[in-house]
């Protein structure tokens, strides 16, 4: 978990950041928006790293060492798995022993494997991604839904802990309840706090296959979009101007940017309707 200057981590005094947030009378955001400060040089190479990951998610971190190279960038390989961790990203190709979870954290199994996706709700995905800003970096978390693409549910943060998918997950829920809920392996996602909040609603849980970033493809896709259409042109310095500038951009995204794969229907309005989509 990364470290939040100035704070107690949950594990150290046994409370949540949301209950210490209470209970010191501050705002969650002051918190999980503080940027993770890096230096410019390891910023630049990140922004290099994330940029071809969303064209090539094949890529491990020899592919990454080879393509930076051909640019004149030279990193050796253990940093660049350093940074990959850092980033939460793994390559889209089976390996051994590179998936992110926690010892002890049951794996559940992919369910989506041939199925066709035809109505809202059937399936929501949950994934996280990193944020690269001028001066440090953040992680975006979403929820959505597949069949529409209408993001139901967002959030940022400076460490990659359950709590942030938690709330999203909460904030996904006022919208309905899926039949099944896919994420990848990580161990956010893997925790018990995160799949007993699952069963208590009854939702299947669906797990992508060991380095298969593919098995979670529609959120993959709004991962590339967010960041070409919002993130990559605004460079936001502080993470109060990235959370204020998406909420602007899903809000645009879900209620005024049409997709042909939705008829042209914005997603909101494919999530709302009942109606099935010619294909």
């Amino acid at each position: 978990m990364a470290e939040r200057r100035g704070w107690i981590e949950p594990g150290v005094c046994g409370l949540s950041v949301r209950r210490q947030c209470e209970l010191l009378g501050l705002h969650r955001s002051n918190v999980y928006y503080e940027p993770v400060p890096e230096s410019a040089d390891e910023l630049r190479l990140m922004r290099l790293i994330d940029e071809e990951y969303l064209r090539r998610p094949h890529l491990g971190s020899r592919g990454m060492v080879s393509h930076l190279a051909r640019q004149g960038v030279l990193v050796n390989r253990k940093k660049m798995q350093r940074l990959l961790r850092k980033m939460g990203l793994q390559a889209i190709a089976p390996r051994p022993s590179t998936t992110q979870r926690a010892a002890g954290h049951k794996v559940y199994p992919y369910l989506l494997r041939g199925v066709e996706i035809v109505r809202p709700n059937q399936v929501w995905a949950c994934d996280i991604t990193y944020v690269p800003m001028q001066r440090g970096y953040l992680y975006l978390t979403a929820v959505m839904d597949w069949f529409s693409r209408c993001v139901l549910a967002w959030q940022l943060s400076n460490s990659m802990d359950v709590e942030f998918c938690l709330e999203a997950l909460e904030g996904a829920l006022r919208h309905g309840r899926p039949e099944i809920f896919n994420t990848d392996q990580g161990a956010q996602f893997t925790s018990q706090q995160f799949t007993q909040r699952l069963e208590q609603e009854s939702i299947a849980i669906s797990m992508d296959g060991k380095g298969r970033a593919i098995d979670n493809v529609m959120i993959e896709r709004l991962w590339r979009t967010v960041k070409y259409e919002n993130i990559y042109l605004k460079e936001y310095t502080t993470g109060t101007d990235c959370h204020e500038g998406l909420t602007a951009y899903f809000d645009y995204y879900c209620h005024e940017r049409p997709h042909q794969g939705l008829a042209n229907r914005t997603p909101w309005e494919a999530f709302r309707s009942t109606r099935r989509i010619p294909r």
